[in-house]
């Protein structure tokens, strides 16, 4: 049997925590289970992360990469604001579908790990996609689509964090 690389490896661990989540809950991600749906060993699992927590770190950053990267060529690509918007929405509820589990993980996980770094990845995620949202609506009020007089910072629920 050859030997898949890495980058593969990975990927497909941390495809089988989301899988684990989807059809069992977060309580059953385990080293044991993780080997049942990759096939690896749970020593084959460690050679790849170190922790439970580096999988679901790993997985984080590939959210920010993925969903966020892809969010960002929206915001900025040159179409009219309200088609921005109805793409933005679109596009983050097909990464959440596609990515089913994704949401119970990063909602679940760091709060209930109490993870600083968890919970700084994931407020860098919330704050950006807030911006983005921002931006499209600062675009269109700029370009008299929408009211002027509606506070972007409302929509975007700026407010809530002073």
């Amino acid at each position: 049997m050859t030997r898949k690389p890495t980058k593969i490896r990975k990927e497909e661990i941390k495809l089988a925590v989301l899988r684990i989540i989807r059809e069992e809950g977060i309580k059953s991600i385990s080293t044991k289970n993780l080997a049942k749906y990759t096939g690896l060993s749970e020593g084959a699992i460690f050679r790849h992360f170190k922790s439970k927590r580096d999988i679901i770190i790993s997985i984080i950053d590939d959210v920010t990469t993925d969903m966020i990267g892809n969010l960002k060529e929206v915001a900025f690509n040159n179409l009219a604001p309200d088609k921005r918007l109805f793409q933005f929405i679109c596009s983050n509820i097909k990464y959440l579908t596609e990515h089913n589990g994704i949401t119970i993980l990063l909602f679940t996980e760091a709060s209930h790990a109490h993870d600083v770094e968890m919970m700084e990845k994931l407020n860098h995620i919330f704050n950006t996609q807030r911006e983005l949202v921002g931006k499209i609506i600062a675009d269109g009020i700029e370009q008299k689509i929408w009211d002027k007089h509606i506070p972007v910072e409302d929509v975007t629920l700026d407010h809530l964090e002073k």
